[in-house]
């Protein structure tokens, strides 16, 4: 793959930047210490903003990586304040395959944003990143986070069972893929 590090990516309503240390108090206030937004993720809800300080000084930390992707996602219309993140939380560099990771505040579901900021993702872990394959997963207790990866192209590809661990312990996991082969045939 070809490395470039988080760079800034947008869309018609988004901004996907790198988080900035100013970015805690809406990190906080807007997700991470939500207890419905953080229910079938893997990390638990941040007691105090000191939590998503300390988080987001660690992300800032990893971008001298040519191999780090995380991003805020930051509406167009509120350039200041993130709304969420996006993220690739694993990847096997052998094979070209970078597994995404999302997280959006309560008031901005249902609206085509995480959708919107996984496409952008997608494409350019896929063109400019060189990815042949990127896969993501969902508890299935959490099916909308499901509905998203398909909105983007990904294919089911089934459920592991007992596989993996979030804040409602053991679960399933739903998995979901797309191989950049069957995206151009998508495109044409």
């Amino acid at each position: 793959m070809n490395h470039c590090g988080t760079r800034q990516l947008e869309t018609d309503r988004l901004i996907l930047r790198k988080f900035i240390k100013e970015d805690a108090a809406a990190m906080y206030k807007n997700w991470a210490s939500d207890d419905e937004v953080t229910k079938y993720l893997t990390w638990p809800s941040h007691p105090n903003q000191k939590v998503s300080q300390s988080v987001i000084e660690d992300w800032i930390n990893s971008y001298s990586s040519q191999s780090y992707y995380q991003w805020a996602i930051v509406p167009k219309d509120n350039k200041d304040a993130p709304i969420g993140s996006i993220s690739v939380v694993h990847m096997v560099e052998n094979a070209s395959i970078m597994h995404v990771g999302y997280c959006i505040g309560k008031a901005w579901w249902h609206k085509g944003i995480t959708s919107e900021a996984l496409k952008a993702v997608m494409d350019f872990l896929f063109d400019d990143v060189g990815a042949k394959r990127i896969e993501a997963r969902h508890d299935p207790r959490n099916p909308n986070s499901g509905k998203v990866m398909k909105k983007c192209g990904m294919r089911y590809e089934g459920t592991l069972y007992h596989s993996d661990r979030n804040n409602q312990g053991i679960c399933d996991a739903c998995n979901y893929a797309l191989e950049k082969s069957d995206r151009r045939k998508k495109d044409l």
